[in-house]
């Protein structure tokens, strides 16, 4: 186990040096820059004269070297926009933003594994037609098309949940008020994932309680709910695991989405905002964010086979 979380440290540092060079190069030969979307309106030798002070001029190369450097010691450098540290800005935004993300993948698993054993359960039935019906319009719908129509559902025509924002302005900050504004939100973030999550649990149901040691189990006189749900799921779950935490790293994609159409004051707003004002360093500060959170994902599901599963064995590879 030891030289297995050494290993896959060692690989995550290599991958998260690639994907900083990588984002470091495509943002820097984007076309546009801070200083002229900054300040419109400045003549050349201002906007040289800009770009010079915030260190553009210099070889990309240079540029990256010093950006790594900075955050060898923990700096993410400041916002050219907002004129904060980036840390600040990410932290500021990133628990509202956990608070989405969280909620949307509670809905998912819970939801898209219950839809998937009852579909299994009742295989070609009418229930089984409706669950494989679902999963592929969550799957096919598009997530910003779902959120306007939830807004004007909901929101407009039926004035029962607010269309944006955290929370109600100029009303103190309550449970309920929070809860009626994360709903929409949450629901448009976890479709999706709910539908794959009940496609592969379906299937993987399906196999699993054909198996011959669960004939044994009813045959001892295991009543059929306990053979479902306490036996047959847990080998079911191996894949199913897979899929949640491949949906994490898309989740958080699609959060970038959900948030400006609720204008929920998150990261995937802050990224939106970033990249249309060419702000590279908070840019950085969020892509190595995402990337720490999808590696740690990715090994946490490994490890969580074995609890799974003791069967699965972990290897440096």
């Amino acid at each position: 186990m030891g030289q297995y979380v050494v290993g896959r440290l060692a690989q995550s540092v290599v991958l998260l040096i690639f994907v900083s060079i990588l984002t470091f190069g495509l943002i820097h030969v984007a076309p546009g820059g801070p200083a002229v979307l900054l300040a419109p309106g400045m003549s050349g030798a201002q906007i040289a004269e800009a770009q010079q002070s915030l260190g553009l001029n210099d070889p990309i190369p240079v540029q990256y070297v010093r950006w790594l450097g900075h955050l060898m010691h923990g700096d993410l450098g400041k916002s050219y926009s907002q004129g904060l540290d980036v840390t600040t800005l990410i932290t500021k935004r990133l628990s509202v933003t956990l608070q989405l993300l969280f909620t949307a993948l509670a809905l998912s698993a819970i939801f898209g594994i219950l839809i998937g054993v009852v579909s299994a359960m009742h295989r070609n039935s009418l229930i089984d037609h409706l669950a494989t019906g679902f999963s592929f319009f969550g799957m096919s719908v598009p997530t910003f098309w779902l959120g306007l129509m939830l807004i004007i559902l909901f929101s407009i025509k039926l004035h029962l949940l607010p269309s944006s924002g955290a929370q109600t302005l100029g009303q103190p900050a309550t449970v309920t008020d929070r809860l009626e504004h994360l709903l929409m939100p949450a629901v448009v973030l976890a479709v999706a994932n709910l539908a794959q999550i009940a496609r592969y649990t379906r299937s993987s149901m399906i196999e699993v309680l054909q198996a011959d040691y669960l004939r044994t189990a009813r045959a001892k006189g295991l009543r059929e709910q306990s053979v479902v749900w306490r036996h047959a799921l847990r080998n079911a779950m191996i894949p199913v695991i897979t899929v949640i935490a491949l949906g994490i790293p898309r989740m958080v994609g699609g959060a970038a989405i959900t948030e400006s159409v609720f204008a929920w004051p998150g990261m995937g707003q802050l990224a939106v905002d970033s990249a249309l004002q060419r702000d590279y360093p908070t840019i950085m500060g969020i892509t190595m964010m995402v990337s720490v959170v999808v590696i740690l994902t990715n090994f946490l599901t490994d490890l969580s086979y074995l609890l799974i599963d003791p069967r699965v064995k972990l290897s440096r590879g």
